[in-house]
């Protein structure tokens, strides 16, 4: 489906316009935008607006990392919108001139609804041209970013107050997969950003500059939030392997001590239960006592030694 949005010179939006009529003298600006479209629209990216071949089939090859190319009167931009059901990305191709922008993507998006309603109640939008409608696309587009990002950082604040236990590292690492797509999206748009702000061939007038850079700032600010979640991860992860790691090694103090202490007695015992028929003590009427005794003894006495050395604090 295509939809098409037309600006008059007098500031009359038209709507759904024929092909033919575009690039009429009393047109000032257009937006086409192609939602799923079939294959006898895609060709008209190429019979109608002669678009270069390659940034054709880049719109057709999914999915293609955040970029910008430059042709011969247009620009061509591949942006990535965030399904936040699976946080994965959704491409969206976006050519650029200077009175016209077409965007092109494969499946609805929510973002270029929104936009799409707002030139529709925003009159003063009209004014700003095609340039304006792309700033509003991407700032969307990062907006809608957040709500993710958000959503994990709960998540997180949610782990930090519960128990440590050994379902806590099963979400610490199922949040480290979720921030690794959003990483995956962020960066590379944050880095196409800054590309647009500092290409001498991208011509953002002045006072269109400080749109795009405050995109590029809620980029920044989401590239920290993500860094700043992913050590907040490492540090629960190593917080609950420090402490598997205490609760080891307590238990390893207690078998210790219980098997220093049975050692000398098993050795002692291990003495008396062999089956020689002349063994001395055999034969005193107190052996066996006398044995137990002395075992209790050396067991007593290793068990005050170890407590003195601080082994049962």
């Amino acid at each position: 489906m295509i939809r098409t949005f037309a600006v008059t010179t007098d500031l009359q939006l038209l709507e759904n316009i024929p092909l033919n009529r575009l690039f009429d003298s009393n047109i000032k600006w257009f937006w086409m935008d192609y939602d799923t479209p079939s294959e006898e629209e895609i060709l008209i990216l190429k019979t109608h607006f002669h678009f270069h071949p390659l940034a054709i089939e880049d719109c057709l090859h999914l999915l293609q990392r955040p970029k910008l190319d430059y042709y011969d009167g247009y620009d061509f931009f591949v942006l990535h919108t965030l399904n936040q059901s699976t946080l994965l990305p959704e491409e969206v191709d976006i050519f650029v001139g200077e009175n016209f922008i077409v965007t092109f993507h494969q499946s609805s998006l929510t973002e270029i609804v929104m936009v799409r309603q707002r030139l529709l109640e925003d009159k003063e939008i009209l004014k700003r041209g095609a340039l304006y409608i792309f700033y509003l696309l991407m700032d969307k587009i990062i907006d809608e970013y957040f709500p993710a990002v958000y959503k994990i950082e709960d998540e997180l604040s949610n782990i930090e107050t519960k128990e440590r236990n050994k379902y806590i590292i099963e979400d610490v690492f199922e949040i480290r997969g979720y921030l690794l797509k959003l990483r995956k999206t962020i960066f590379p748009m944050r880095e196409l950003l800054y590309r647009i702000l500092n290409s001498e061939r991208v011509i953002v007038p002045k006072e269109e500059r400080m749109y795009f850079m405050d995109i590029y700032d809620h980029l920044l600010k989401l590239s920290d939030m993500i860094e700043s979640n992913r050590e907040m991860t490492n540090d629960i992860r190593d917080s609950y392997l420090s402490l598997n790691s205490h609760r080891l090694n307590n238990i390893i103090k207690t078998l210790t001590v219980m098997s220093s202490i049975f050692i000398p007695l098993t050795f002692i015992a291990s003495i008396y239960g062999m089956n020689f028929e002349y063994m001395p003590e055999l034969n005193t009427h107190w052996g066996y006592f006398g044995v137990l005794g002395t075992m209790f003894v050396i067991g007593s006495s290793l068990l005050f030694f170890l407590w003195k050395m601080g082994w049962f604090k």
